[in-house]
């Protein structure tokens, strides 16, 4: 009754699934429910799909793998054409680098021949401005007029400093600033177009452009200072020797040498041996301080100084009454006012050939100067050589006195050129031109 009442409210019971397994004297069995059917309807779903999924990926692997060996392969062709295209362009830059440091090289190497040349000058110069500085090329105060010879003559050391100065400007532009050519240009990025980078090369080029153009202005100013200085050597040469022949003393043989006489001579023209201008502008200035010196020597072996600076003239040379006779009588000297004892100096260097007493000049020291030229210092109290003595303008000779035909204390001097007396105030008027040449 339970069993009907509940078959017509519920419906018919559905049977279940019994599995039965034997093996021999043993019987299992076990009840399938339908969630295991489901389960296994899973499994056995998953496990045919996973087998058809490797089917074919075995089918399609080569297809995938060939595919993948394609796009490595051409990814290495990719690389490979990139890699040759930066060799490429490392070999160029290497080439530029070879050839830009070729170029520096070359530059630098004349760079240096122009550094040596101009070192080689440098001693040469040192010389001769050494000389020109002793001969006495300096800028003086004195009056065009008086001496035309010194219408320019700039300071010696400037011309040193300026003569000798190609090195420094060599270093100066080579040290350079660091900066490409364009480094102090206007900001250029609103221009169409980016300038290039200033290369090695072209750094070099700029840089040598720029020392050549130095150490051509530094050649142009040196031989122009050397033409002057040769200009000045001349010019004071002609006036000693325009002083001396007033005197008619004899051109020293080295000033004879040093000019280029043009009579009696000639022969065929031939080419210099060398056209160097710089070269022949020293030899020029080295002629040209030759006669220089030779032109000075000689006149400062003359005595053309004042024997007695800033001392009174008692009595003229020429002709006057006679101090003891009272009558007409040649004074063959200047007399000055002394001091007794007053030291005495020869006017310039020379051999004493006379010294003791000499009837009316009392105490009495003559020197010989060469050239037919001498000087007579008389009425000395005292007298400090003997003859044969060589003597410069800073040997003390004597002391001022008054001995023989003398009414004071004073200094008779006396020049004699040939063995007669002349007026020694010529000699002294020539030595104030000559003072801007001889010391």
């Amino acid at each position: 009754m339970t069993n009907g009442h509940h078959s017509r409210v519920f419906g018919k019971r559905s049977q279940e699934h019994v599995l039965i397994l034997a093996s021999g004297d043993k019987v299992r069995h076990m009840t399938v429910k339908p969630w295991m059917a489901a389960l296994a309807f899973c499994f056995v779903g998953v496990f045919s799909i996973g087998y058809l999924l490797a089917t074919s990926y075995l089918v399609l692997r080569d297809d995938l793998i060939g595919a993948t060996m394609a796009r490595q392969a051409r990814m290495q062709h990719d690389y490979e054409d990139r890699i040759a295209a930066l060799r490429a362009q490392v070999d160029r830059i290497t080439s530029r680098q070879l050839l830009d440091q070729q170029v520096v090289e070359d530059k630098v190497d004349k760079l240096m021949e122009q550094q040596m040349a101009l070192t080689s000058r440098h001693g040469k110069l040192d010389n001769l401005l050494d000389r020109a500085e002793s001969s006495g090329l300096t800028s003086k105060d004195a009056p065009a007029t008086d001496i035309p010879a010194q219408s320019y003559a700039p300071d010696i050391k400037d011309k040193r400093a300026s003569l000798t100065g190609g090195a420094q400007a060599i270093e100066k532009m080579l040290a350079g600033d660091g900066k490409p050519a364009d480094a102090e240009t206007p900001d250029n990025s609103t221009l169409a177009y980016v300038p290039a980078e200033e290369t090695v090369g072209d750094r070099a080029d700029r840089i040598f452009s720029k020392v050549t153009l130095s150490l051509k202005t530094v050649e142009q100013d040196q031989k122009s200072r050397i033409d002057q200085l040769t200009s000045d050597a001349g010019n004071a040469a002609n006036t000693i020797e325009g002083v001396l022949d007033r005197f008619h003393i004899a051109v020293p043989a080295e000033t004879i040498a040093a000019k280029e006489d043009e009579d009696a001579v000639g022969g065929p023209y031939v080419e210099p041996e060398s056209n160097d201008d710089f070269n022949n502008s020293l030899i020029q200035l080295d002629g040209a301080l030759t006669r220089l010196e030779a032109a000075r020597s000689t006149a400062e072996s003359l005595p053309f100084r004042n024997p007695a600076i800033g001392k009174e003239v008692t009595s003229p040379f020429g002709n006057r009454r006679d101090p003891f006779l009272g009558r007409l009588a040649l004074h063959s000297g200047i007399d000055f006012r002394f001091s007794p004892g007053e030291r005495i100096r020869p006017t310039a260097p020379g051999k004493v050939i006379a010294a003791g007493w000499t009837g009316g000049y009392g105490n009495m020291v003559e020197v010989d100067h060469g050239n037919g030229i001498s000087t007579r210092y008389g009425h000395m109290s005292e007298i400090l050589v003997k003859v044969g003595d060589a003597v410069g303008r800073n040997n003390v000779i004597g002391l001022a006195g008054s001995t023989g035909r003398s009414t004071g204390t004073h200094l008779h001097y006396e020049v004699r050129q040939d063995g007669h007396a002349v007026d020694p105030i010529y000699f002294m008027n020539a030595g104030l031109k000559l003072a801007t040449y001889i010391k």
